[in-house]
């Protein structure tokens, strides 16, 4: 059974214990400068078992002592990437699922869950993505560590067990686009919004649109929670983390907004080059492995059209496969995407079938052994789904 600590939280506690931290370290300082022993470099932290995730110039220039750095936790890599480049060197952060392991099928140890608990903070995805982190939350009421939800009060879409009413009605008119693409605000003026306000508390309450998975079956609960494969939704993201992380460590506060505003620039021009990229391509509809671009999709007038459904796991039926080599056969598709981290079997198959290629449309849901030799990050490997977007519906 995990034990927490059994200091209640609140805003006040965690900065008192973060200024203790601080103080003791400054105290060390002093009196290795007295005996003559002072150094002006301060001491690294350990580096983390975690891929780099490009922090910004301002918090690389930084140099923290390892006292006083946070230990935040977090689920799986785009929260990694996201909670890294707001905290920059004023955190160690480390990342639960290792490279390579579909976090579908993750489920934390014994050691992992003992992690969680000394740490100050986790951060996760949810909408029904980890389906541990319920028990987490829970257990974490009236501890000291802070969880931060990055999706909590942006508006989590239903998915279906299997997205297949392909009645091809999809071919969106320039006027539905158009009107479509209105209704998404792309100010992007960092004010942290009402969804961001939303996902900064730590009352450790169970949500609306959260999905409790006690059995740990990996069902989404039909909640689709892919919505970091949305440059948007991931703005939102990183605004909710910040704000958050701020709320808990106000001393640090105007670092993590400095840090935040410049990678939120850069998933700004992403945006951007999606728009432009996806605006006016001959084909809007897209068939891959499992459903995780319905926000994607919906972002930029896109239709995708998933072999299974929200869970990479699912095989899908003969009837299924059937239906949809119908469509790809009835709508000329020559692509079939296929992602990284799970068997491209099913998408090879129909294929095959039809006489198209298959390529990569990754759902970023955890770096391969190779994305981490060849330095490869969320804003590297989006632009690869954009190219391979590109590509394929312009065929």
């Amino acid at each position: 059974m995990l034990k927490f600590k059994s200091i209640a939280i609140s805003n006040s506690s965690a900065q008192s214990t973060f200024r203790i931290r601080q103080l003791a370290a400054l105290s060390l300082t002093a009196m290795l400068l007295i005996s003559g022993c002072g150094n002006n470099t301060a001491t690294k932290a350990a580096s983390t078992s975690s891929p780099a995730a490009s922090p910004s110039a301002a918090a690389e220039a930084s140099s923290v002592p390892a006292a006083d750095k946070l230990n935040i936790k977090v689920s799986f890599y785009p929260m990694y990437e996201f909670t890294k480049s707001i905290t920059g060197d004023l955190a160690n952060v480390e990342v639960l699922v290792p490279p390579g392991v579909e976090p579908h099928d993750w489920e934390p140890t014994a050691k992992d869950m003992a992690d969680i608990s000394d740490a100050d903070v986790l951060v996760y995805n949810g909408a029904g993505m980890e389906g541990w982190a319920q028990q987490i939350v829970d257990g974490a009421a009236g501890s000291d560590l802070i969880t931060i939800e990055a999706s909590k009060g942006l508006q989590i879409i239903e998915g279906t067990e299997h997205e297949h009413e392909h009645e091809h009605e999809h071919e969106h008119s320039h006027e539905e686009e158009a009107a479509a693409e209105a209704d998404h605000d792309h100010g992007h003026d960092h004010q942290h919004d009402e969804s961001a306000t939303e996902g900064s508390g730590h009352d450790h309450s169970h949500n609306d649109t959260a999905v409790s998975e006690a059995d740990h079956d990996h069902d989404h609960g039909g909640l689709d929670p892919h919505v970091w494969l949305d440059p948007v939704m991931a703005i939102r993201e990183v605004q909710a983390i910040e704000a958050a992380l701020s709320a808990a460590f106000p001393g640090n506060a105007a670092a993590f907004h400095a840090n935040s505003d410049a990678y939120i620039a850069k998933l700004e021009k992403l945006d951007q080059d999606f728009r432009a990229g996806l605006q006016n391509t001959k084909r809007k509809d897209f068939i891959t492995q499992h459903a995780a671009f319905g926000y994607l999709a919906q972002q930029y007038g896109l239709t995708q059209v998933p072999i299974a459904g929200l869970s990479p796991e699912q095989e899908p039926s003969a009837a299924q496969m059937a239906k949809i080599v119908e469509f790809a056969k009835a709508n000329k598709v020559t692509t079939i995407f296929f992602e990284t981290l799970v068997s491209s079997s099913v998408a090879d198959t129909i294929a095959q079938e039809i006489g198209a290629k298959t390529a990569v449309l990754n759902p970023i849901e955890g770096l391969t052994e190779e994305d981490v030799a060849h330095n490869l990050d969320y804003l590297s490997l989006m632009r690869q789904n954009l190219e391979a977007l590109i590509q394929a519906l312009n065929e």
